[in-house]
């Protein structure tokens, strides 16, 4: 077995190798670029070495730096994670010159299996289902549009050496078919160093479904499905072990051409096959991934597997000792991908200081793995997620349950983030009830996602636990001045929350071991050992748990529970009065700017000054964390004055265009 293992990659991944490691008894070796000299990953390791900028494609993806950081201390192996240098065969080509070895497949497995084109080529001998399409790149848009009328639209239009749902567009016609191609290429050149585009039938109503095998060259078994067809824009927001949606003689029919696949190119790791699957559970092969996946924690819960243990171990020389026979599915587990972004704005992503960091407590039922701590920082260089939150169940509801519990105990200030966005799902009747597709977040939110599509389900809820922060705040009050409290008991003055746009009739009663609340003529029994100041409020509300973000500004509460984010203002009777008659400060019209919604760089101005916009017209592309962002004209109107250039750093909400 290794004595040391180099990381060859960054963040939570980072850290979930460490971790593995440690309990295997190696030493690790971290690497890191400028921005990362204070990550967490780089604390946990053993050693670290600094391997450049803070740009990726001067750190991270300079195949020489590795290999320095390899000599400087003697690690025999490297993990690279994924993204980054996980799939580059020249990396692992240039590890096996430099006599380390590599933990993932041999370089024929990278080269077949990660260059899209040729693997479904391999695919289809090995006798695997393939969807329609045309696999030869493309080479222009003529031909784009082309191809695409022939295999019939909608088809996708995908980037050869793609991956993480970058260079990837959908079309239905021959415009858009056009236009996909100068966008998937673009941002695959930007992301892969590969502008190679080919085109497959669009399948739709399609689940994406993916299989997760391990093998050691001569012996391979698949380890049940992921259920991955929850997503935002090609990227995964939700997984699931296992689906809910196939039964055991389709799971099965998957599972043996996964393993032929991998057996046809003699496989030795961990590996995923990915799967469209159509309403009547016809499936058809989309990729195979020669690494690790983001979400494969949801497939060690309920097979009691590490996969990253086992990656050291067959990258060692050791036989895959598992048999088919031995892998028994146990239980549910859920996903979901807690990222820096505002979902409120087009889930742009966020930068910035975590001034606040308290992910949920890890138990047999939640798992965090993540790569950040309190007061460190987002940085704009590399991929916004936070963390993966992981829970487990006995079955789906109960995985279920688990997951929207631990997002209300999630608490992150200082950055934007997409908690909100995935309660919203978790709790929403139609993933509850499994019936859903790729398409599902288009469906349900197809304006984007707002406050309003998170109502809560209980707002006098939150109105008698403002009553009973409120209560505990002015006995705090009363205390330190020195004046009397209420006696136990003993009712309270009639108040009124002004809940966001509602307003509730309350009273609240300190009582032995928490409050007796009555909100709007409906008694709450909210018993609590909530110390003031502590950002979760956990109570047994009606004998129910409930967990409350609870912030404090001044005179007002901000809750945070359930997806919902509620402003309350406690107020006597005659002070509701007063309030009401208060004048509301109306927002400055920012309707005649062209407004940076992130921190990124300005990679193109469509438009020039004089020049007239119609509606829908590409205006700008900004470009951050990984992924270019196309701003185009809300409405007709005339360019007044540019205010940014293509190539400068741009701040958020930073003028890019002023219109007439």
């Amino acid at each position: 077995m290794f004595k040391k293992i180099l990381i060859a990659n960054r963040g939570e991944i980072a850290c979930r190798v460490i971790k593995s490691a440690r309990k295997m008894g190696i030493k690790t070796v971290a690497v890191y670029s400028e921005a990362d000299r204070d990550a967490k990953h780089v604390e946990m390791a053993d050693e670290a070495v600094f391997i450049g900028p803070s740009p990726s494609s001067q750190s991270y993806l300079v195949i020489d730096n590795i290999v320095d950081a390899i000599k400087k201390t003697g690690a025999e192996a490297v993990h690279p994670g994924y993204g980054f240098l996980s799939e580059n065969a020249a990396f692992a080509e240039r590890l096996k010159k430099e006599g380390v070895a590599f933990i993932g497949p041999d370089v024929l497995a990278i080269n077949a299996m990660g260059d899209k084109i040729e693997s479904k080529k391999l695919a289809d001998k090995s006798g695997v289902n393939t969807i329609p399409g045309h696999t030869v790149a493309l080479k222009d848009a003529d031909e784009a549009v082309k191809v695409s009328a022939q295999v019939g639209y909608p088809v996708m239009l995908k980037a050869s050496a793609g991956g993480g749902g970058k260079g990837m567009r959908i079309a239905y016609d021959d415009a858009e078919a056009r236009d996909a191609f100068r966008s998937a290429s673009s941002e695959a050149r930007s992301s892969f160093g590969d502008d190679r585009v080919f085109v497959e039938k669009y399948i739709e109503e399609p689940r994406h479904i993916e299989i997760q095998i391990l093998a050691d060259g001569k012996n391979a078994i698949y380890l049940g499905e992921r259920e991955c067809s929850i997503q935002r824009r090609h990227q995964k927001v939700l997984e699931e072990a296992p689906s809910s949606f196939l039964d055991e003689k389709t799971r099965k029919a998957m599972g043996e051409q996964a393993v032929a696949l991998a057996k046809a190119v003699d496989y030795r790791s961990a590996g995923t096959v990915e799967f469209i699957v159509d309403k009547n559970r016809n499936f058809y092969f989309l990729e195979m991934n020669t690494r690790l996946q983001v979400e494969h924690p949801v497939t060690e819960y309920i097979t009691g597997l590490d996969l990253v243990e086992w990656m050291i171990r067959i990258a060692a020389g050791e036989p895959l000792s598992v048999k088919q026979s031995d892998v028994k599915l146990k239980g549910w587990a859920l996903e979901a991908r807690v990222y820096a972004e505002d979902p409120f704005r087009g889930f742009l992503p966020s930068t910035g200081r975590l001034v606040k960091y308290m992910p949920p407590e890890e138990g047999p039922n939640v798992r965090v793995d993540t790569g950040v701590y309190e007061g460190g920082e987002i940085s704009m260089f590399y991929d916004p997620m936070i963390a993966k939150l992981v829970t487990y169940g006995k079955n789906r509801n109960e995985a279920i349950e688990h997951m929207l519990t631990a997002l209300d105990a999630f608490y992150i200030r200082g950055v934007s983030h997409n908690i909100s966005f995935l309660s919203a799902l978790t709790g929403h009747p139609r993933f509850i009830e499994g019936n859903f597709s790729t398409n599902f977040i288009a469906e349900e939110y197809p304006d984007g996602f707002h406050p309003s599509d998170v109502p809560h389900d209980d707002p006098t809820l939150l109105a008698a636990i403002a009553a009973a922060v409120h209560r505990k705040h002015v006995d705090r009050v009363a205390e330190i001045s020195g004046q009397s409290r209420p006696a136990p008991g003993k009712a309270s003055e009639d108040w009124v929350v002004l809940l966001n746009d509602s307003q509730f009739p309350a009273t609240a009663v300190a009582v032995e071991g928490g409050y007796d609340v009555v909100v709007d003529g409906k008694p709450y029994a909210v018993q609590t050992e909530w110390t003031f100041g502590a950002p979760l409020f956990n109570a047994l509300v009606n004998g129910k748990l409930v967990c409350v973000q609870v912030d404090r500004d001044d005179h007002r509460y901000r809750f945070f529970h359930a997806g919902s984010q509620a402003d309350a203002l406690v107020l006597s009777v005659q002070g509701a009065k007063l309030a009401s008659l208060m004048p509301v400060k109306v927002p400055p019209d920012m309707s005649r700017f062209l407004l940076s919604p992130m921190p990124g760089i300005l990679v193109s101005v469509a438009v020039e000054e004089g020049q007239e916009i119609k509606a829908g017209e590409e205006l700008a592309v900004v470009e951050a964390m990984k992924m270019e962002n196309v701003l185009r004209a809300e409405r007709d109107g005339v360019v007044a004055k540019l205010q940014a250039k293509a190539g400068e750093s741009l701040a958020v909400d930073q003028v890019i265009i002023e219109f007439q």
